[in-house]
């Protein structure tokens, strides 16, 4: 049996796209930026050491590693950078352009995972990496433009993708509870 904590991984990034969606509804002209910073941590933290423990190690099977391990890794990257840069108020503008190209590699491999059929539900996975792509390559004019329709349109993009990761995320707890339940490690086998 494999190590399977994508898990552990689509909660995260759950988590992550909706404090986002909270910051950009709420949080993104309020003066208090610091109150951001742990909530940003967190999500950050662990999307950085399970990403990096996926694409260094390869525990599950086929192309998922690079899917949901160097996306995580990308995603966890960005997080952290924006705890960082709250915490020192530094302006958010380069995480920003950093975040068009990773939205790019969302969009990517959403196609790509809809066009080969990967996945369960290939269809809901890759319209989740697209949705959430498009956050990131809409992240520049997001926290640039004062338009509220436009960041109220973006706060609707990201909590589309986090309820999509959510169904899935939740859905795989119950049936990874069931499938791993009779697993032993190696030594006690």
């Amino acid at each position: 049996m494999f190590i399977d904590y994508i898990t552990l991984m689509l909660i995260n990034m759950v988590a992550g796209l909706f404090l986002l969606a909270y910051y950009l509804y709420e949080g993104i002209d309020n003066p208090r930026q610091k109150q951001w910073i742990p909530g940003f941590g967190i999500v950050g933290a662990i999307a950085l050491v399970t990403g990096l423990h996926m694409i260094l190690t390869w525990p599950i099977i086929s192309s998922f590693n690079i899917a949901f391990g160097e996306t995580t890794v990308l995603f966890g990257a960005l997080f952290m950078a924006t705890a960082i840069a709250l915490s020192q108020g530094w302006e958010l503008l380069t995480i920003a352009i950093y975040a068009f190209f990773v939205g790019l590699v969302a969009i990517v491999i959403g196609s790509r995972i809809i066009s080969l059929g990967l996945t369960k539900q290939p269809l809901i996975s890759g319209i989740g990496f697209i949705l959430t792509g498009l956050g990131g390559i809409c992240a520049a004019p997001t926290l640039y433009w004062k338009n509220r329709t436009w960041r109220l349109i973006g706060v609707a993009v990201l909590i589309l993708a986090g309820l999509i990761w959510g169904f899935i995320g939740y859905n795989a707890y119950w049936i990874h509870l069931e499938g791993f339940q009779k697993w032993v490690p190696t030594p006690m086998r």
